[in-house]
Order: structure tokens, then sequence, then C-alpha cells
């Protein structure tokens, strides 16, 4: 992805500070670091998996996500030494992977660390190589454990790259989400037997909630098969789908748009004569990035009287990730004529 992330020469400066930081840390059974009051120490890319990690650690972790504010970018993000010492601290790390935040992957190398990694797009059914998960239920089992990439055992930091057609917004995907939950709570479980009961408790109570969001996409589904959505970045596209959406929008368009490029003349008035067919109900624009071409498709949107829709890329303040999906499905179905 031309978006690349940028890590600062300032992070092999700070090795001093991570090795000094470290001194204060105590390690478990498990050779995991943990704060002093013995709270599991959760490192999360964005606030997406950060929130997520909450729920099923309660008070037993302490989560930190390098990335919480809609104002970020994490596709342009540029590390920091101060987010190398936490990397050196933590016990568990969640990325998402696939190319969307590689700057995990440089500060993972950068540390040494020997934490577990989650690496959420390897729980993805579309992933290349991916293994099928069970679609009857998300609870963790053997047969579970067989079909789930070990993302502590085989995490090849150089293999995360952007991949040619694959889409790595995987957290649009309710479905991917309850595995990735699920192996959070497997990973603290093994880290913090302690509490492996209380982490499986909090995960069946969030994988209700993703039931739930499942269910509401599935009424989207059975009313609304085969309308049209129009997103100026795939972002979304996960969650569409999944409420029987087709996407209008030519491949040209989002693909510029989401690697920060000038959307062929040609692409974009493709793109406007779609909007002007009639047959598009509902636009997307991701609310954290965009530029004269979204602007413009937004405003024909609205000229030719299609509801336009702002999807972020994090969990807004004062949302977890349920309820702003919850919101966001809701938002999507109220577009939606029969």
């Amino acid at each position: 992805m031309p978006r690349k992330i940028l890590v600062p020469a300032a992070l092999a400066a700070a090795s001093v500070l991570v090795l000094a930081g470290c001194a204060g840390a105590t390690l478990g059974s498990s050779g995991s670091s943990a704060a002093a009051d013995g709270k599991v120490q959760v490192v999360a890319s964005t606030n997406v998996y950060g929130d997520i990690a909450a729920a099923i650690g309660g008070d037993r972790v302490d989560v930190t996500s390098i990335i919480s504010s809609t104002a970020q970018d994490p596709h342009s993000y540029e590390a920091s030494a101060k987010d190398q010492l936490t990397i050196s601290r933590a016990g568990l790390i969640i990325e998402n992977g696939g190319g969307y935040d590689s700057f995990m992957d440089s500060l993972i190398d950068a540390t040494g660390t020997e934490a577990p990694v989650i690496t959420a797009v390897e729980f993805s059914h579309d992933y290349p190589g991916a293994e099928a998960h069970s679609d009857d239920d998300h609870d963790h089992g053997d047969e579970t454990d067989a079909a789930t990439p070990d993302a502590a055992d085989d995490h090849d930091h150089e293999d995360h790259d952007h991949i040619e057609g694959f889409n790595e917004h995987v957290w649009y995907d309710p479905h991917t989400i309850a595995h990735v939950a699920e192996e959070i709570a497997h990973e603290l479980g093994e880290i913090d037997a302690a509490g492996a009961a209380t982490y499986e408790q909090n995960y069946a109570t969030f994988a209700a909630g993703i039931d739930d969001l499942e269910a509401s996409l599935a009424d989207i589904a059975a009313a609304h098969t085969g309308q049209k959505v129009f997103v100026t970045e795939p972002v979304p596209l996960y969650l569409t789908a999944a409420a029987g959406l087709e996407n209008a929008t030519p491949p040209a368009f989002s693909e510029a748009v989401e690697e920060g490029q000038d959307v062929p003349p040609a692409t974009l008035l493709e793109a406007l004569n779609i909007l002007k067919s009639g047959d598009v109900s509902t636009v997307i624009v991701n609310a954290q990035t965009g530029g004269a071409e979204t602007t413009q498709v937004a405003d024909a949107a609205k000229a030719a009287g299609i509801p336009v829709l702002e999807f972020t890329e994090l969990v807004p303040e004062g949302d977890t990730y349920l309820t702003w999906m919850a919101q966001n499905i809701s938002d999507l179905a109220g577009t939606l004529t029969r």
C-alpha cells in the first residue's frame, strides 16, 4: 500500500530507554510482562482491538492502544520511542496485520519481544491460506484450536505487507472479530491461568453481542439483498456484504482513494454516472480520510437524494466495539428502502 508507515530513526536510539523501562516490569510464569499490580499488559495497534481486549480481560488487564484518536490515520502513523517502550513491556500484543498497521511489526522487531502476537487478518475466511473456522458457533474448543492460526508461535513479521486483492479492514467483519476475541481469551488464559475462567466468561458475553450484530445483518439481508451501495474506500465492505448488499463502486475509484492517489477522470465520471442512475441506495465515506473526489461523490449523492453515511476506522469516543458496530448497522439499515 503506497501509504507506507515510517518508523523514525529515533527508535534505534530508544533501545536504552526500553531496556531501562523493562526493569520496572515483573515477569509472570509465562515470561510475559506484567505490571507491578499483576495485571496483564495488553498493547493493541488501535482502540478497536484495545476495546475488545478490555472487554475480554476486564479488570485483570491493563490495555494500551497506540492509536486511539479518529484524527489519526493508522495507514500513515509514525511510531515513536514511547511506542517502542510500550511494546517492550507488553504481555500480549494485538495487531490488525495485512499491511494496515505495519508499524507494529517494526516495533516488535525493534524490541525483540517474545510476547504472543495476535494478528487479526489471519482469522478472516478471506485471508490467503487461512483455514476455515466453524460457522456454527464461536465456542473455543479442540476443533477451533486446530483451525485457528497460532499467531504466537508462527508470527512472521515480513509477511504482513498489503496483499493484493485482500481487504485488510477485517474489524468490519463481526464473524472474524468473534474468532479474534476467542483467541484473546485463549492467550490471556495461557498468560494468566488464574483468570482463565473469567476470560472465557467475558468472551461468552462478547460473543453474544457479536451474535446480535450478525442477527441484525441477517435481517437487513432478508429485506434488502441486492440493493447497491457505493463506498469511497473498501473499509466497510465486509459489513455491507454480510448485509447482502452489492458494491457498485468502480474498483479503480476505491483503490485510488485508499492509496491516496488521484482518481482517473474517466473513473470519476463513471462513479458520478452510477450515482445519477438511481440504482444506489447508500453512499459510505471514510470519515478519517478523503479528498476532492470523495467530496465530489458525497455532494453528487446528496444532490441525487442518496443518503451519505460516515464510517470511521477507530472506535469513537464513548463507544465500545459492539455499540459502534450496532450503530453502524442501524444507520445502514435506516438508509435502505424496501
